[in-house]
């Protein structure tokens, strides 16, 4: 089955080119790392190659060389910003994979022992909320 080609509107190729607004908490030459709108939990964080890529199945190895060590960093700093017992890391590749915004990315999402996720399709949070939350993830990433 052949992939689609990517889209260009797409939300995340939106929020690269500065048309619409996100609470960044890193931002490289190759990756950028902004808040989930509709976290699973308090500290939910996207981390997306800036290169145009719909997911990871026709993702350039050059991106993904990139991406993963930024995932890697900002998935120890999320782990302690919100002292989570772990972190869950996610990426999901076309509709039947659960992929609903199509640019690749990952999700990294601090874990509390007997906590479980908030759906996914829940209302969105609190710019303010993800404004504080993006500055805790930050401070540990800085320390």
């Amino acid at each position: 089955m052949r992939t689609m080609a990517y889209d260009t509107n797409n939300v995340f190729a939106k929020i690269l080119r500065g048309e619409i607004p996100a609470h960044k908490v890193l931002e490289d030459d190759d990756v950028v790392v902004f808040m989930d709108v509709m976290p699973q939990a308090p500290g939910h964080v996207l981390v997306v190659p800036k290169a145009a890529s719909r997911n990871l199945l026709d993702a350039g190895d050059a991106a993904l060389a990139k991406l993963l060590p930024v995932a890697a960093k900002v998935a120890r700093a999320v782990k302690t910003a919100f002292a989570a017992d772990g972190v869950s890391v996610f990426q999901y590749n076309e509709p039947a994979g659960g992929q609903s915004v199509f640019h690749l990315h990952i999700h990294v999402v601090p874990r509390h022992e007997g906590v479980p996720l908030k759906p996914h399709t829940g209302g969105m949070e609190d710019g303010a909320v993800l404004a504080a939350n993006a500055a805790k993830i930050r401070a540990a990433l800085a320390g």
